[in-house]
């Protein structure tokens, strides 16, 4: 599986490293992603969820079940 945020879409971009004599070449900056299962207890099943810290604050904030809910409006298998 790709470097990609399953909740919300995070994947790696590119940039610049600047050295200390200002020359730059090319770099991936990589998002901050975690495996992590949670319990979805509406299914009485473990989901595991390939996310960004960001959308681990999302779930906290909206509910495991109602992300879960976009997800498969989205097309995305879980």
């Amino acid at each position: 599986m790709a470097r990609v945020c399953q909740v919300t879409g995070k994947k790696p971009i590119t940039g610049n490293k600047v050295s200390h004599s200002n020359i730059k070449t090319k770099r991936r900056f990589l998002p901050n992603l975690q495996t992590k299962r949670y319990f979805l207890a509406e299914e009485d099943k473990w989901v595991t969820l390939k996310v960004s810290s960001e959308a681990i604050r999302t779930i906290n904030k909206n509910g495991l079940f109602s992300v879960v809910k976009q997800l498969r409006a989205d097309g995305v298998k879980i």
